[in-house]
């Protein structure tokens, strides 16, 4: 018979995978008497989990939502599809979830055998993503993204190659800050050893991230935050081709809430506000401005405008009827 500990995570695990287990075909699992059963209940109850229990025929036990989510215990497969999941969210197939998707990512990671990760790299390399008709993201690297958050997470300094804009590759020592998703890029901002002073760094363009086990002191960013470092970074950047201002007839809150952190809205009134962000294609402010479903008015650029003009006769054409 297992040990106490071992059988708790056996029963956790089953009372995971079903919706409602009966008592004695949950005790015939784990291979224990009903009471043993009611005793190693009233163990995960201490810990925190809420089961449920029930009398009479059909009596047994189920896990009920609780005030907040207890750890998880998945099996193989099901740790295989999350991180793969995570993956895909992490590079922008996701809207919005992109942050959360790498922290949960980077806790999967750190725990899953070798075995499990060289699938998690198999299904990956052999998976296309859409692009939906717009231009392709960038390559990521998600091993990179994972150690970079690592590094950030444990405040460690970090080693990597980069290779800039104009194609120079140089070696970087730098003290990680935080991690910020603009469209569907990711940048790391932080600390550069090497140049004294903050940079941000676009995560595709940097390889072989080390983590050098060197714990520091975080630093003061001289931002308000990290987002906002790069957005100022950005603005100034000549790579950059579109500074896009629009007005939006809604409320700064919905705005932001359905764009996300990559775009900035300032209140205009109750029912208005101004929204900036920079890109350098089209493609996504026009679709970040459809998602919002409100009317709009595209301040700048010339070239939005136009965009936009288009992609309305467009869909009007779709939609017309024939005579």
């Amino acid at each position: 018979m297992a040990n106490t500990s071992s059988r708790t995570l056996r029963l956790l695990s089953l009372l995971q995978t079903h919706r409602h287990w009966p008592g004695e075909e949950l005790a015939g699992r784990l291979e224990v008497s009903v009471r043993t059963l009611r005793r190693d209940i009233d163990r995960l109850r201490e810990l925190g989990y809420p089961v449920e229990a029930s009398r009479g025929v059909d009596g047994g036990y189920q896990l009920a939502a609780g005030a907040v989510l207890p750890p998880l215990v998945v099996d193989d497969d099901e740790a295989v599809a999350i991180a793969v999941g995570m993956q895909a969210a992490a590079q922008g197939a996701m809207a919005g979830i992109g942050e959360p998707a790498v922290r949960a990512l980077t806790k999967v990671v750190q725990v899953m055998p070798p075995r499990l990760r060289r699938r998690v790299d198999a299904l990956r390399a052999v998976t296309e993503p859409v692009s939906w008709g717009t231009s392709a993201a960038p390559a990521l690297d998600p091993a990179a993204l994972i150690a970079v958050a690592q590094a950030c997470r444990d405040t460690e300094r970090l080693e990597f190659a980069y290779t800039a804009r104009g194609g120079d590759r140089t070696e970087r020592h730098v003290e990680p800050h935080r991690l910020v998703p603009v469209g569907r890029r990711w940048y790391l901002v932080a600390y550069d050893l090497g140049r004294h002073d903050w940079r941000s760094f676009r995560v595709d363009r940097l390889t072989g991230p080390r983590i050098t086990g060197v714990r520091f002191r975080p630093r003061t960013l001289p931002a308000a935050d990290a987002a906002e470092f790069v957005r100022a970074g950005l603005q100034s950047s000549p790579a950059s081709s579109y500074t896009v201002e629009v007005r939006v007839q809604a409320p700064v809150a919905v705005v932001q809430g359905r764009i996300g952190r990559w775009a900035t809205a300032e209140p205009l009134d109750a029912e208005h506000c101004l929204l900036r962000m920079t890109a350098d294609s089209l493609d996504w402010p026009a679709m970040a401005l459809g998602s919002i479903g409100a009317e709009f008015e595209v301040l700048a650029p010339p070239e939005l405008v136009e965009y936009v003009r288009e992609w309305g006769a467009r869909f009007g054409r779709a939609t017309a009827t024939t005579a």
